[in-house]
């Protein structure tokens, strides 16, 4: 198995052509860089902690409305639900 230090991922929007990109790169390479920077904490619960289908959307959403913020023209192609969408009961 092949040992990577920990990694920072960064995502790009490009207007030509239209695309995201995602980069890892190596956290401590990328520190001194993004200190003082604008953060959006994404907090995990601490008691049941899991990555899944609803988190990830969260965290997607909350990628995409970044990158519009600084993007005015990604905004009007943003249709998204912002709030987390309730699952339905295991009943």
């Amino acid at each position: 198995m092949v040992n990577h230090p920990p990694y920072t991922v960064v995502l790009t929007y490009a207007d030509e052509p239209h695309q995201l990109t995602i980069q890892a790169v190596d956290s401590a390479l990328i520190a001194p860089l993004v200190s003082g920077k604008m953060a959006v904490p994404f907090f995990l619960d601490e008691e049941e902690f899991g990555f899944d289908d609803e988190l990830a959307r969260q965290l997607g959403v909350a990628m995409l409305n970044l990158i519009a913020a600084g993007r005015p023209e990604v905004q009007k192609h943003l249709k998204l639900t912002q709030h987390p969408i309730e699952r339905p009961s295991k009943e």
